[in-house]
């Protein structure tokens, strides 16, 4: 096992007028489950194959544990990939399939099999390994190209997307096996998606990339209750955050005919950019119901345009009037709401669940140890 750090690394593409990776400084502890998650193009696969050795560094350092691998070949860095496409070998078994880099290496043929067989053990596809890929399931051909990986016992596992062509019930079954299995084993993972579900669900902690930018790292839940930036809470949740852009006023910001009264803090840290405006961040969830009676609370008037039941939540599609226009708000009330298209309905926004971001930086604004809202 080893730690993996990236040291200002580098990549560039002669057809690509900026660095598909720039300038990536980031560190993975040993035995740590590393998830790089971003939109397609922003990447994170170019890390990972960085890291493999099946991409150049144009500039910045790669090590494993102490020992600097930038410029190794592949085979030297004692490293395993699972690939997105699994890459089997059509003509042979599974069995075969695992012990292929056995049989490369010239291990004896009783130890390579003990190896094979431990493999399938963990991954449960012992009944499979007489069986060649095109007669197994998806799932089972991303297990064999699993046990591929941790027959070598590498210092650290390589996963590019490799759950992207399973069915949604399978993938869940998946993901968690990948889960129980990094645990069981140890052994520091570098794993990437687009599903930001998936790295939620999987990561000890994230790595967030767009436009080969590293924009925030942290552990799951702290990237989604602290985004860094407009760019990660409006990518970190599903439905995604709702990214409200409204002028300031002495007490908070302007929602229409509703002043969201904001943390003194933020009103400084914004009035210091000179700014008049400022992006508020309201998650679907994040919204309180208010009955027809309940108008005492200041609240905001909605209009729901599609109903999204997704079986155990329901989420609102709607709109509000913002000044001369309307706003496209998501919401999530409790419970089983029986809003359908064309209802009105009041909510009120949680002062404690906001996200203030700046309109000129689009980075997270500080809030005073007094953030108390304004009056």
């Amino acid at each position: 096992m080893a730690s993996v750090t990236f040291d200002k690394v580098t990549r560039r593409f002669p057809s690509m007028a900026r660095p598909v990776v720039d300038a990536l400084d980031l560190e993975i502890e040993d035995g740590e489950f590393m998830v790089l998650l971003g939109p397609s193009g922003c990447g994170k696969s170019t890390c990972l194959r960085m890291l493999a050795g099946l991409d150049e560094v144009d500039s910045g350092s790669i090590l494993i544990g102490v020992r600097d691998v930038t410029h190794l070949p592949p085979r030297d860095r004692d490293v395993a990939m699972v690939f997105q496409d699994y890459a089997l070998y059509p003509h042979l078994s599974a069995a075969d399939n695992i012990g292929f880099a056995l049989k490369i290496a010239r291990m004896p043929r009783r130890r390579a099999r003990q190896r094979v067989e431990y493999a399938a053990a963990v991954l449960d596809i012992e009944q499979y390994l007489g069986r060649r890929p095109d007669s197994l399931a998806g799932g089972e051909r991303q297990r064999v190209a699993t046990g591929r990986a941790l027959v070598r016992d590498p210092r650290v596992y390589l996963m590019d997307e490799p759950l992207s062509n399973l069915d949604a019930p399978l993938r869940a079954e998946t993901r968690a096996q990948i889960v129980r299995l990094q645990s069981h084993l140890g052994i520091t993972t570098v794993y990437v998606t687009h599903d930001q579900v998936e790295a939620m669900a999987m990561g000890d902690r994230l790595a967030v990339l767009n436009d080969g930018v590293l924009q925030q790292v942290g552990r799951p839940r702290d990237v989604f209750a602290h985004p860094a930036n407009t760019f990660v809470g409006g990518f970190i949740g599903s439905p995604p955050m709702n990214l409200l852009r409204l002028p300031l006023s002495a007490e908070g910001a302007r929602l229409g005919a509703l002043t969201v009264p904001l943390p003194r803090g933020t009103l400084r840290a914004a009035g210091a950019e000179g700014a008049d405006e400022v992006v508020l961040g309201v998650r679907p969830e994040q919204f309180e119901f208010l009955s027809a009676e309940d108008r005492e609370t200041p609240g905001l008037d909605l209009e729901v345009e599609t109903v999204e039941d997704t079986g155990a939540v329901v989420y609102l599609h709607t709109t509000a009037r913002s000044g001369e226009g309307f706003t496209d708000l998501v919401v999530r009330l409790p419970g089983r709401p029986t809003h359908g298209k064309g209802a009105s309905l009041r909510v009120a926004i949680r002062p404690d669940a906001l996200h203030c971001f700046s309109a000129v930086t689009g980075m997270r604004l500080p809030e005073a140890a007094d953030a108390s809202p304004v009056r």
